[in-house]
């Protein structure tokens, strides 16, 4: 889809916000969109957004007012909207007949084309969503030494079955956002329609170290689902263990007292 820029300032700043798990963008009207996949529309008081279903909001040359305007615009089509957004910002500049690149933070652009926002949206889009999620599992992946260290000063399995499902469910969920929401290891759509921008892309996901941040989520991930997992059998083991003496007590219960009505009745 080829559209006039719709920025024309030569140094702006990209900000991307996680303001909530989801956006509805159905509700968003066509008036001012300028492209789609992701959705990228024109924002009033100058500048440009693209929204992602996932949750995320990127603003190129945005004043901080228009911004909150925009945000307040579409508070209602927000799931669960946080109430404190996890951001992330890029400095661009536009350097007419120059090469795109990205040099010490800050890309550079021969011209601010919409399919050449996309592409840093989506960077800075998924690089949002990884800083939540790696904070949410670099907890609960801390929270894994308190209970080996019982389990070997004690021998005891700490924790309730519950809990630990708990824990489990909550890793599955990170996952199922990350790959199937965001899809953060794919390439955006936009690299279909537009193969040279294949360089763009990747120097911006070095940049942020998308790969390797999703990589590190990963293996956190597969630790505490192990880790959880270990402890569910060991429980249910404990478990089958104490119903099984249950059956010989009262099998030796059933045994004395037919000994006591053949012998003492």
């Amino acid at each position: 889809m080829t559209r006039l820029p719709p920025i024309h300032e030569t140094a702006f700043k990209a900000r991307a916000l996680l303001v909530g798990e989801r956006i509805d963008l159905r509700a968003w009207g066509a008036a001012d969109t300028l492209s789609t996949n992701p959705l990228t529309v024109s924002v009033k008081g100058g500048g440009a957004a693209t929204l992602h279903r996932y949750g995320v909001v990127v603003f190129f040359a945005v004043s901080a007012v228009d911004e909150v305007a925009f945000l307040a615009q579409l508070r209602p089509m927000v799931a669960n909207a946080y109430e404190t957004p996890v951001t992330e910002e890029l400095e661009v500049r536009v350097e007419p007949g120059g090469r795109e690149g990205v040099t010490g933070g800050v890309a550079y652009l021969p011209d601010a084309a919409v399919e050449q926002l996309q592409v840093i949206a989506d960077i800075l889009s998924k690089s949002t969503l990884l800083s939540l999620y790696e904070e949410k599992v670099a907890r609960d992946f801390d929270g894994l030494e308190p209970l080996a260290l019982r389990l070997d000063r004690t021998g005891r399995i700490p924790g309730r079955g519950k809990e630990l499902l708990q824990k489990i469910g909550s890793m599955l969920l990170v996952e199922q956002r990350m790959v199937g929401r965001a899809e953060i290891t794919e390439k955006p759509e936009v690299l279909w329609d537009n193969p040279t921008l294949e360089g763009l892309f990747a120097r911006l996901e070095d940049e942020f170290e998308i790969g390797q941040r999703h990589a590190a989520i990963e293996r956190k991930l597969n630790v505490i689902s192990r880790t959880a997992h270990t402890l569910l059998e060991l429980l249910g083991s404990k478990h089958s263990l104490r119903v099984e003496w249950y059956i010989v007590f009262l099998i030796l219960f059933e045994i004395l007292l037919t000994l006591y009505q053949l012998f003492f009745r």
